[in-house]
């Protein structure tokens, strides 16, 4: 099992067109043995500490394997809204890890 952490920091005053993409693209998570365990807005008071800045979302998703998430990532439905992702997304910082 492979866990991503993605931390997304949304381009201010694009959280709709974000929202859209999300709600095009976290469904089909489950078409390739994805979960979404977390979806979390953190307030910027609950950031103790940063040298990254805000982030608007974190999520939390786990794949049963490496190849499943390379065939979420390439699926042609989730790359027809990849154009929302590009306008309302500054920067991702995408985490690959394993639960010990």
């Amino acid at each position: 099992m492979l866990y991503y952490t993605q931390i997304l920091f949304v381009k201010p005053g694009q959280e709709t067109v974000f929202h859209s993409f999300e709600d095009q693209v976290l469904p089909l998570l489950e078409r390739y043995n994805g979960e979404l365990i977390y979806r979390i807005r953190p307030s910027e008071s609950s950031v103790i500490a940063t040298t990254l800045g805000y982030p608007y979302e974190i999520h939390l998703v786990t794949f049963k394997a490496r190849a499943d998430f390379e065939a979420y990532r390439d699926d042609p439905e989730r790359k027809r809204h990849l154009a929302l992702k590009d306008q309302s997304i500054d920067r991702v910082l995408l985490i690959e890890g394993a639960a010990l």
